[in-house]
């Protein structure tokens, strides 16, 4: 009996030494990708001062997403919190304690919102920039106007951080990362914008964040890197097996500015965040309604 507990325990604190030295591998590997400091060339644009330019940041910073995340003062928020993933905290833009308005330039707010990277060239965790490289210079300006406007807020709040699972899931799995900085060319040619226009092509500039859930090639399925409880993002293409037939213009632009779909069910903000997109302006509603009946058909869940 003596020897049979001698060897259970022997066994035992071999495995714990084994998850220790697994989990030690984990955090270091995450750690150096967390602590690599980006090299982003200079991009100076002009950040507008006049109440129209304000008013138009304003607008793409609630329809973008942005106001979701940070708050309506931009005093920033816990926006997940799950322990097989970590915290994803919202920073505070404004200027007041707490805030990082009052330290960064307008270089720096290039820096974080169009390539995911601090002042000090290191990557944030979570931070949506793969979305919003793709802005214009001039809407970009909009955008850092509109937050350089912000009144202060004192609200002083954690970094986001990532659970021991949460770097694992990064060393194992290769499509999944939580530093969009490691998925953006931050040295190739700017992309041009298209102009504005109920076309396919601005509908496209107009819904790169719907791409983080519904795909690249909008066909739906599991969301990678989410929480296990999110269901599966709608396929949006011109596959018979989308939802987008039982829509009509009208009807998707009813869904967008009410969340309630044409069939009287409710759509569940935190999942489709209509809340944000309501926002949108009619044509550039009708600009996304032309882009997703241009996707060609994909089977669902062909990410």
């Amino acid at each position: 009996m003596k020897t049979f507990l001698k060897w259970t325990a022997i066994i035992l604190a071999v495995l714990l030494g084994l998850i220790a030295l697994g989990g030690g591998i984990f955090y270091m590997a995450s750690q150096s990708r967390l602590e690599r400091v980006y090299i982003i060339p200079d991009e100076p644009i002009t950040v507008p001062v006049t109440v129209t330019a304000l008013e138009y940041g304003h607008h793409i910073f609630q329809f973008r997403g942005c106001e979701s995340c940070h708050g309506l003062k931009l005093e920033g928020k816990v926006y997940l919190s799950d322990p097989a993933l970590g915290e994803v905290i919202a920073s505070n833009l404004t200027s007041g304690k707490g805030g990082v308005g009052g330290a960064y330039t307008d270089r720096d707010w290039v820096k974080t919102i169009r390539h995911g990277v601090r002042p000090t060239g290191k990557p944030l965790l979570f931070m949506p920039s793969t979305e919003f490289y793709f802005l214009s210079d001039s809407d970009l300006g909009a955008v850092i106007a509109y937050i350089k406007s912000a009144a202060p807020v004192d609200h002083v709040q954690a970094p986001s951080s990532l659970s021991l699972t949460g770097r694992a899931a990064m060393a194992f799995v290769k499509f999944i990362t939580f530093v969009p900085a490691e998925l953006i060319p931050h040295n190739a040619p700017r992309p041009v914008a298209p102009s504005a226009a109920i076309t396919p092509e601005y509908g496209q500039y107009l819904t790169y964040s719907c791409k983080v859930c519904h795909g690249v090639t909008m066909s739906g399925g599991k969301i990678p890197g989410f929480p296990q409880g999110w269901p599966s993002a709608a396929n949006l293409t011109t596959s018979p097996d989308r939802y987008a037939p039982y829509w009509d213009k009208q009807g998707f632009i009813k869904i967008i500015r009410t969340g309630i779909t044409r069939h009287d069910r409710p759509i569940n903000a935190q999942y489709m965040p209509w809340t944000s997109y309501q926002h949108m302006t009619d044509d550039e509603l009708e600009a996304t309604w032309a882009y997703l009946q241009s996707l060609p058909p994909k089977p669902f869940g062909n990410h």
